[in-house]
């Protein structure tokens, strides 16, 4: 029976180009198992898309002097054009500036309120006297009172990860002009985690033996500590409304309607299929799974927070009073990944640009490094050598070389068919075997989302393929016994077969090609499109769509009829020269993009 799997990714700000940072902390992660998944047959919905709203995207846009929708619209679009050459599947990725995310934000803020988890409160907050306005958390910055790093944000260290707020920060300075602020007294909505927290807790200690542990022992330790009530309201001029007369000139802040971008997204998916009932497969269905991929620095809002919002709801756009919308099944929060040797930073142009990569390199050599390498367990460096030695000693050399000269023999000497074979002996039903017996651990591995694991495992069959064509060297068989070559092409043809599915998630362009070049027809990577969404009221935005309901792909071993006429081959990977470790880490620091 399907199952029904949300893949909820983490929403991009839209004020910077994509780094292999974020790919690797959770684009990249989250495509794969989406993709697994599919190959399963289940039934996958990935959504994610732009935050709009967010502070980063104001403090760019001050700094290029631009409206905020201008700079947010300029890199969403470039987010689409992106993910579409990485090969990035997402059902929808939308926005945070559509009327449908308005609409659910503030149908959920006046749910928790109906609750009784709305409360006002005065606040004391910083002001800039210099520029007259109270400025939000991400408009300040200083010294964290409790790690002592000198350049913590005024919503969160970076360096700890702990939540802060901006009046608690050491020497506090604007990031508008350096001035000092003051503090100064406003009023704002808070969300009381404090009552929500024994339900979180609870939920947080059921069972979650699936869970990283340090994930779930990160989120424990911040309930255990004690919650307290947040503001989910801020003096803006950018961003949603909050829907009570009287409020006006106050925004909800983004930390508190961007993570609703999950569920607005399902809805707005749903809407655009003409089926506006089918996101509830996914949030009302308990033997659903919802999967957040994130990076580490986003756990206390995916593992915490946000399962705090959807208890404190309950349920939404249904009648049922017995469903409630479905909580976190896994938070899969990645470490983080660095830039030789040294933390990634846009401002500093310290980073691994994705389009300026793409339009050196092809997309799955991206796509294998930093899975080979992905930060699941602890932070790691993307390194130019390293992703040098990867493409040739391994996607070259082991993978591509293998189908390459399998498939080029078989072409010239088998009138361009899959050889008949003769009876298999004990080392090619061993091959095979092993082969097919693979497909349960590895996917297993796909699912817990241990995916350097699946690939390092799906590599160490395609070196022993190698092995076994190296130990029956079907070019010397066919001088003396074409019989017994045609048997040995047969089996190492079924094994590539075999190893292409098994890599088909990480590797989802040479997989498209090896299928074509095995003589099979159909489409393995699904269509991406960007689509023009019309909304009410004449207002329209661009989204990433993705069909895959044709795959022509599935999550079993080859069954590769002999006879099939193949395809020319050709390599699947380009060998990389030794000079582009120099010259790209020359390029590290230069400008790119906006």
């Amino acid at each position: 029976m399907p199952e029904n799997i949300l893949v909820a990714v983490a929403w991009p700000y839209a004020n910077a180009e994509i780094h292999v940072g974020n790919l690797a902390g959770s684009y990249l992660p989250a495509d794969i198992y989406a993709r697994y998944h599919r190959l399963k047959g289940n039934r996958v919905l990935m959504v994610s898309g732009s935050d709009a709203h967010g502070t980063p995207v104001t403090v760019k846009a001050d700094a290029l002097g631009q409206p905020p929708r201008q700079v947010f619209e300029t890199y969403h679009r470039g987010f689409l054009e992106t993910f579409i050459k990485l090969g990035l599947a997402y059902d929808l990725f939308t926005h945070t500036d559509t009327l449908n995310h308005y609409r659910v934000v503030q149908d959920i803020f006046l749910r928790l309120l109906e609750h009784g988890y709305l409360y006002r409160e005065k606040q004391l907050m910083m002001y800039s006297p210099t520029s007259g306005r109270f400025l939000p958390d991400r408009y300040v910055e200083g010294t964290c009172p409790i790690c002592g790093y000198p350049d913590a944000r005024g919503d969160q260290c970076d360096n700890c990860g702990n939540l802060l707020d901006a009046i608690q920060l050491i020497n506090p300075r604007s990031k508008i002009d350096g001035s000092r602020p003051e503090v100064r007294e406003t009023e704002h909505f808070f969300l009381d985690l404090a009552k929500l927290a024994p339900q979180i807790g609870a939920w947080l200690d059921d069972d979650k033996e699936h869970w990283k542990p340090n994930v779930l022992t990160f989120a424990r330790n911040q309930v255990r500590q004690g919650l307290h009530g947040r503001p989910i309201t801020r003096d803006l001029d950018w961003g949603i409304p909050v829907p009570l007369a009287g409020w006006e000139g106050k925004c909800i802040y983004v930390w508190f309607e961007a993570v609703i971008g999950y569920l607005s997204a399902s809805i707005e998916w749903a809407a655009n299929r003409g089926q506006p009932d089918a996101w509830k497969d996914w949030w009302y269905d308990p033997a659903a799974r919802t999967v957040y991929f994130i990076g580490k620095d986003n756990i206390p809002f995916h593992a915490v927070i946000w399962p705090g919002q959807l208890i404190g709801t309950g349920r939404l756009y249904e009648d049922d009073p017995s469903k409630r919308l479905n909580l976190p099944y896994d938070v899969p929060a990645n470490e983080f990944m660095n830039l030789e040797g040294q933390k990634i930073s846009g401002s500093r142009n310290w980073a691994v640009w994705a389009n300026d990569f793409l339009s050196r390199y092809d997309p799955d050599p991206l796509r294998y490094y930093l899975t080979a390498v992905m930060p699941e367990t602890r932070d790691v460096d993307f390194a130019w050598d390293d992703f040098l030695r990867r493409n040739n000693d391994e996607l070259v050399a082991t993978w591509g070389n293998l189908a390459n000269r399998a498939l080029t023999f078989a072409y010239r000497n088998f009138d361009r068919r899959v050889p008949e074979p003769g009876a298999l002996d004990e080392a090619d039903q061993a091959l095979l075997a092993r082969i097919e017996a693979a497909f349960e651990p590895v996917g297993a591995l796909y699912d817990g989302c241990k995916f350097r694991a699946a690939l390092g495992t799906a590599m160490d069959l395609a070196g022993e393929v190698n092995r076994y064509l190296d130990r029956k060297a079907p070019w010397s068989q066919i001088k003396s016994d074409p019989p017994a070559a045609a048997t040995t092409l047969y089996v190492t043809l079924r094994a590539i077969d075999s190893l292409r599915v098994l890599l088909a998630p990480v590797l989802p362009f040479t997989n498209q090609q090896l299928h074509e070049m095995l003589g099979y027809s159909g489409d393995t990577l699904g269509r991406q499109r960007i689509e023009t969404v019309r909304e009410a009221e004449g207002k329209e935005h661009l989204a990433l769509t993705y069909d895959g309901s044709a795959l022509a792909l599935r999550w079993e071993p080859s069954r590769l009829p002999p006879g099939q006429l193949l395809r020319p081959p050709r390599p699947l990977f380009k060998k990389l020269d030794e000079s582009i470790v120099a010259a790209e880490r020359a390029r590290i620091g230069q400008t790119w993009g906006l």
